[in-house]
């Protein structure tokens, strides 16, 4: 695996911001900063797109993202104590690839 600036970043760093992951990809690419952030911008917008449409979207190494369904429930007003009703809603669902998760715990 290629060591980049942004693996440096992030031991320093609490978090990555996007401009951070731009400058890695098109350091890691040989892109300019412009083309990295128009095809990370690209990335994001396939995958919402997809997973919006109901479609998994796999990336071998790296995970899986797909749509989830939660029913509705009644919950709780914490403040008073008196049921509420929630509403059913979709959510989005990553699960991380054998690969990622070995660079996690190495």
């Amino acid at each position: 695996m290629r060591s980049t600036s942004l693996e440096h970043a992030h031991i320093s760093e609490a978090s990555v911001n996007k401009s951070e992951l731009v400058d890695s990809i098109a350091e890691g690419a040989g892109l300019s900063k412009a083309d990295a952030e128009r095809a990370l911008n690209a990335l994001i917008d396939a995958v919402q797109g997809a997973v919006a449409n109901d479609d998994k979207v796999t990336l071998p190494g790296f995970g899986s993202f797909s749509r989830s369904s939660r029913a509705a429930r009644t919950g709780r007003n914490p403040r008073t104590g008196e049921p509420v009703q929630i509403a059913a809603s979709k959510g989005v669902k990553f699960s991380a690839g054998a690969a990622f998760k070995s660079a996690v715990n190495k």
